[in-house]
């Protein structure tokens, strides 16, 4: 018989000749990884056997008599030309026997697997898989059993979601079971050496998982690619039998509201989206550029709606780290995956870094100097904004208006660039100096960065209002009394209180700009809403700045160099602190200039029977908007279109959405657990106090001195309630979030990413955890009632 019929594993056989199946457990075994010992019967004899070519059985039984022994089982599986394939994997399609002795039955086992290549599932299966009905050459393996302890598969990444850990399901004894039996397996998850899944009872010694999990491991090293294995531990050691690629990784798209909700905190209106999408991933594509080179990124495919929130395509971020040379993984870290006992991946760089070097270190170099680009930029920028300011928005024509509006989107564009550049090198400096304190044993928290800093009160609006208030106090009771009862027209015609009218005055022109959040000029600004700052103002709580921040460059234990390089960075880093606040307003006032070219065309629409209210407007995207000013019309009438969308929104406004999204298709809100909530602890401390939900300064008379601030996201608009507050806990933010910020200078604890914390009851007794972010449930404050006085304690 022609030695082609018959290969011996051992001898890493040929795919054309025996397929991927049998191809893979000869790579196996040359490169040092145990396989049950074996050989396969090539496509030749197969063909042989479908030509019924005289004595093929015969002549096969001749050439295995003395590779089978009599007293073993074997294993006798298919190993066909579609198999394993990168597209399709043609899994379970043919015949599997088990536990086969005798050179017989062997043969038998041989056959009945080629016959399985003429079923009807199998040509069923082909049809719609290649558009073929022609014959499926099919290799047989034919391996010695091995009696299982235990055996199930691995996969090297996550099949359903492509993250780098390995995935492990066992069963106790054989592996078919699993299937005909149905059996639920024990599934463990390692990823970066700790363990995220592991069963409840663990059945299984962890040792022998954690040899799976190492061999799984390195054989995707070996061999380059994700792989989907199936082993079995005979009680002594791991035996491999199979091994395939994972097919369609790539094809799962990853999405992450982690970063997004700091940027694009909340629930984001249609027309809100549409300018904000552009503008702001807009800005991060020309940085990207910058950094990489030349790219197809897209703004628009950066993100991307899910209940009518933010969400990054962390695929995109995945693709540019990739470019650099850096580990996917790294994308992971950004989507806060932390798992405990882990060791994190490291950049190691590549020869696809070495590639980009030149272009990172220009770049490098540009944020290094960057300061003057933003000192000139802020001049330049204050400037260009002034005629939009002053532009009487009612006296343009329609055509005017969306003019007016793409000059200003090119201008924020620019400004939105240097408002991500600003809060970037601040962060990289405040952890650099950071990191310089740490060593020398001196608490960054209490180091005071901003002593003598000229103007950075100027960006923080609590500082003027104290003074207002102060103006406020100065008056006769009277006329305090007065002022609180009139609004604030009849207040700038009270007598008695000239030099507070003008205070107020100036107030409202200096931060008249603010509302309750910078990135949604929906939200209504402050010099719209006079009688609202006249309230904050009369009722505003003085709060001393939390004390202890002692620390100042002087008494720092630095010399020589490490002197002058901590100088280098504490200057900087205050300098950025500076320059975020100057460039983070800029880009507030810019923004905010939207709202009056957009509200123009609402009172135009409204006229015309178009929208029913001046926010339907917000419902509708840009492109819509400029179709209908244009006299063009839409698929259907705008009215409805924008009731269905905020009837939507308003389904999703208090639901807890999942951090990360798998795929295209928003997955099913679930029930949150309201007893206790966890989030990032960003200021140090514990409190305790019944919960306020703010969603904004309207409900500013809510918030009693002692109370915990729960708000949805953080702005500087909403400074002014930290001055009451024991305690913050935000559903977005980070560290250098304005929160976190403002709550470490008062010295209260702030805890933010806090998913669900908008949906606790109003006047909930809560205690917050400063230090490991967590909040707890006491009780509601009809329960509180009678009970002992709240107690509160900070550090």
């Amino acid at each position: 018989m022609s030695s082609s019929m018959i290969v011996d594993l051992a001898r890493t056989p040929n795919r054309a000749l025996v397929g991927a199946k049998a191809e893979s457990l000869g790579l196996l075994h040359r490169r040092g990884f145990l396989i049950p010992p074996g050989c396969c019967l090539t496509f030749d004899a197969w063909d042989s056997y479908r030509r019924n070519e005289p004595n093929i059985l015969p002549r096969l039984r001749t050439e295995l008599a003395d590779r089978i022994d009599p007293a073993v089982p074997y294993a006798v599986r298919s190993s066909a030309s579609v198999e394993d394939g990168a597209i399709h994997s043609y899994a379970g399609q043919f015949a599997t026997v088990l536990d086969v002795r005798g050179l017989d039955d062997i043969l038998s086992a041989i056959t009945a697997v080629w016959d399985s290549a003429r079923s009807d599932s199998v040509q069923s299966y082909h049809q719609q898989t290649k558009g073929q009905s022609q014959p499926i050459p099919v290799g047989v393996i034919v391996q010695r059993m091995i009696t299982p302890v235990y055996s199930g598969v691995a996969f090297s990444r996550n099949p359903m979601t492509g993250l780098n850990e390995v995935v492990v399901e066992v069963i106790e004894g054989r592996g078919d079971a699993l299937v005909q039996q149905g059996l639920t397996p024990h599934r463990w998850v390692n990823k970066w050496g700790g363990w995220t899944t592991r069963p409840q009872i663990e059945a299984i010694p962890e040792a022998i998982i954690q040899q799976v999990v190492d061999g799984t491991r390195a054989i995707e090293q070996r061999f380059g690619t994700p792989v989907d294995l199936e082993w079995v531990y005979d009680g002594t050691r791991v035996h491999w039998l199979q091994m395939r690629r994972i097919t369609a990784l790539g094809n799962v798209s990853i999405y992450s509201e982690r970063m997004a909700r700091e940027m694009l905190p909340g629930l984001i209106k249609p027309l809100i989206w549409s300018i904000n999408i552009p503008l702001v991933n807009g800005a991060w594509v020309r940085i990207l550029t910058e950094l990489i080179g030349k790219n197809s990124l897209d703004p628009n495919t950066l993100a991307r709606q899910f209940y009518y929130r933010a969400y990054f395509n962390m695929g995109a971020f995945g693709d540019i780290f990739e470019i650099l040379g850096m580990p996917r993984d790294s994308l992971e870290l950004l989507m806060g995956i932390v798992v405990e006992g882990a060791q994190k991946p490291r950049f190691k760089p590549s020869m696809r870094t070495l590639r980009h070097v030149p272009r990172i270190l220009r770049f490098a170099w540009h944020a290094w100097h960057l300061h003057p680009d933003i000192e000139r930029f802020v001049e330049e920028a204050r400037r260009a904004y002034e005629p939009y300011r002053q532009m009487r928005s009612d006296a343009l024509t329609s055509e005017q208006i969306l003019t007016a509006i793409d000059e200003l989107f090119a201008l924020n564009q620019r400004t939105a660039y240097f408002n991500i550049l600003a809060p970037l090198m601040m962060q990289m400096y405040h952890r650099a100096f950071k990191g310089l304190l740490n060593k020398a044993g001196v608490d960054y928290e209490q180091f005071d960065l901003t002593r003598g800093l000229a103007g950075i009160e100027e960006y923080e609006p609590n500082a003027a209002i104290a003074h207002a208030h102060e103006g406020f106090d100065a008056l006769p009771e009277s006329v305090r009394a007065a002022v609180r009862q009139r609004s604030f027209e009849e207040f700038l015609q009270l007598e008695g209180c000239d030099a507070f009218r003008a205070t107020v005055q100036r107030f409202i022109q200096r931060y008249g700009h603010l509302s309750n959040i910078g990135v949604d000029f929906s939200a209504v600004p402050w010099h719209e809403t006079p009688d609202l700052v006249l309230r904050m103002i009369t009722t505003f709580t003085p709060r001393p700045t939390a004390g202890g921040k002692t620390i100042t460059f002087e008494q720092l234990p630095f010399t020589g160099l490490r002197r002058q390089w901590a100088k280098v960075l504490y200057r900087r880093a205050r300098r950025y602190l500076l320059y975020r606040a100057q460039v983070g307003e800029l880009y507030t006032i810019g923004y905010g200039l939207f709202r009056p070219f957009f509200l123009a065309l609402a009172d135009r629409f409204l006229r015309d029977g178009i929208i029913n209210t001046r926010d339907d407007l917000f419902m509708l995207t840009h492109q819509e908007i400029a179709e209908l000013a244009r006299g063009m019309s839409l698929p259907g009438p705008a009215s409805p279109l924008a009731v269905r969308r905020r009837e939507e929104m308003e389904q999703h406004r208090d639901a807890v959405v999942p951090e990360t999204i798998y795929g295209e298709i928003a997955p099913p809100l679930k029930q949150h657990d309201t007893e206790s909530l966890k989030g990032i602890p960003t200021s140090r401390g514990y409190a305790s106090g019944p919960a306020r939900i703010i969603r904004g300064m309207q409900e500013h008379g809510k918030l009693q001195a002692g109370d915990v601030l729960v708000i949805p996201f953080s702005d500087v608009g909403l400074t002014p309630l930290f001055a009451r507050a024991s305690a913050v806990v935000a559903e977005s933010g980070g560290i250098l979030s304005h929160s976190s910020i403002i709550a470490r200078e008062y010295g209260i604890p702030a805890v933010v990413s806090v998913p669900g914390a908008c949906r606790m009851k109003d006047g909930t007794l809560i205690a917050v955890d400063g230090f490991a972010g967590e909040i707890r449930m006491i009780k509601n404050e009809e329960e509180t009632n009678q009970s002992d006085p709240i107690q509160q304690q900070h550090t």
